[in-house]
């Protein structure tokens, strides 16, 4: 349960929607320090760590489905080479000696089975059980992402102090519509910017597309990917609350500084697995995976710290500066939230006191 102030909807003068102008005139005032430190009482208040664990699990349960679901659909349709880029980024970014395991399962084409008297062929047996696998993976991965972002506008909710998530079937219908549009934005720029580099080197390799190309390349990733991670993020904050968000120009600071947050710690996170000699050693072929679980769950404290900052800039503009319900008694229960005590008290006999 949040126990912060609920932000009002607020709009300009002229009854529009706040923009980046309203923004950047409210943040001038009240000063980024500020700002900032007030932001994080807002997530650490709104519960944020709980959701950005549980995003974050979620996120992760989506990534290893869709990888080997891709690089299955691949090889089902005879791009036997786009499965091996694959199998090669995988290994390159994935640490331990989970990464080979996971490499051959992505580079495995379909199962070959025993062919039986009177059975259908070996190979449209084996296709077909190619094929029901990738369709697995497939759903599995886009229902894990849907309850992500599913996760994502309960977290949202309560960091803008909105107690109640719409109801469940148009909850999950809109972040079913946000995985497919703002999901594959945010893929994209996850892939080019954490991954970009193992992935240009992996298809330099399979296709020889030469060295020019690969430069391009090097250099276009970097702006692309976070252009869709901006864009990506900035959608998500407009549409996952349940509430009347400003325009997406006023929810950019945010989705600026959820961008920089994420590189930085994803950088701490690569840095950490890197230089840890005993992190390998420790989790052996699980280390993949928790390196991945540890990267979903910052990725996800990175996303509501950045909702956070955007919603007690608007709480300011509305003119709301402390983030926090009030306790008067310091109990740790708000004001708000405790049950109203009886005008007089009543005595163990039925009497009053």
């Amino acid at each position: 349960m949040s126990s912060v102030r609920a932000v009002p909807v607020t709009t300009d003068m002229d009854g529009e929607a706040l923009s980046a102008d309203d923004a950047w005139h409210v943040l001038r005032r009240v000063g980024l320090v500020k700002l900032l430190r007030d932001a994080l009482l807002r997530f650490r208040y709104g519960d944020g760590f709980s959701h950005a664990r549980a995003f974050g699990l979620q996120l992760a349960l989506a990534t290893v489905p869709l990888v080997i679901a891709g690089s299955g659909l691949a090889t089902a349709v005879g791009a036997e080479s786009v499965a091996q880029v694959v199998a090669r980024t995988v290994v390159a970014v994935s640490p331990g000696a989970g990464d080979q395991l996971l490499a051959d399962v992505v580079a495995r084409g379909p199962a070959e089975l025993p062919e039986e008297a009177g059975d259908e062929p070996e190979d449209s047996r084996s296709e077909n059980v190619g094929e029901l696998a990738v369709a697995f993976g497939l759903v599995t991965a886009f229902l894990a992402m849907t309850s992500a972002i599913a996760q994502l506008e309960r977290g949202t909710n309560r960091i803008y102090g909105t107690e109640r998530d719409r109801p469940a079937l148009r909850k999950y219908a809109r972040a079913a519509l946000l995985t497919v549009t703002a999901g594959s934005a945010l893929g994209v720029g996850l892939v080019l910017i954490i991954a970009g580099g193992p992935l240009g080197d992996a298809v330099e390799y399979v296709y020889r597309w030469g060295d020019t190309a690969e430069t391009i390349f090097d250099v276009l990733r970097w702006p692309v990917g976070l252009a869709a991670l901006v864009v990506a993020v900035t959608v998500l904050f407009r549409f996952s609350p349940r509430r009347h968000q400003p325009g997406l120009s006023w929810l950019a600071l945010g989705a600026g500084l959820t961008v920089l947050l994420w590189l930085a710690a994803s950088g701490c996170v690569a840095l950490y697995v890197a230089l840890s000699g005993d992190f390998s050693d420790t989790y052996g072929p699980l280390a993949g995976i928790m390196a991945l679980l540890l990267w979903a769950m910052v990725t996800g404290i990175a996303l509501l710290l950045g909702v956070a900052v955007a919603a007690q800039l608007e709480a300011v503009r509305a003119g709301m500066g402390d983030p926090l319900l009030r306790d008067e008694d310091a109990d740790g229960i708000p004001d708000e939230l405790q049950p109203r005590q009886a005008a007089e008290p009543v005595a163990p006999d039925g009497g009053r006191a």
